[in-house]
């Protein structure tokens, strides 16, 4: 089974090494006995996330997620990376390729599906929902120093 390496852990940063997206195929996602998610790893823990996690998930060629789920808490936005399929949310099914971004509520029944010839990929990243527009893009401050490589 592949593993995440960490590249680089500091006091205001860390990063890791998930290797390409070709590989993704080689994670398993164990949730507990007997349930395994080929395809599918988490890296928020590995980053050393608090306020938000992430997914990377592949799906082969004819392929489906095989179950429905929805959160308490936690809204997603899943990013199409490469491939085709559908993601379904509430009985809507939602084309999908490289490029399309979903965001799915918390109550949201949802599922996905690889309806083309190539590996369906996608980044999923779930945080604690909130009102539309809570967060403000001008939270970042500018800083008045020279960038030194």
């Amino acid at each position: 089974m592949k593993e995440v390496k960490v590249i680089a852990d500091a006091p205001n940063a860390t990063a890791v090494d998930f290797g390409s997206l070709a590989e993704i195929k080689d994670y398993v996602l164990e949730l507990g006995p007997g349930v395994k998610i080929p395809g599918k790893v988490f890296g928020g823990a590995a980053v050393k996330a608090g306020g938000a996690d992430f997914s990377f998930q592949v799906f082969a060629p004819g392929t489906e997620g095989g179950f429905y789920h929805v959160h308490k808490e936690h809204e997603e936005l899943y990013f199409f990376l490469s491939g085709e399929g559908e993601y379904q949310v509430d009985g809507k099914n939602i084309p999908v390729k490289e490029g399309t971004v979903v965001r799915v509520a918390p109550a949201g029944k949802r599922t996905v599906r690889n309806t083309g010839s190539a590996p369906l990929t996608m980044l999923c990243v779930q945080y604690k929902a909130a009102e539309p527009g809570s967060v403000n893009p001008s939270d970042g401050t500018i800083l008045n120093e020279p960038v030194v490589w």
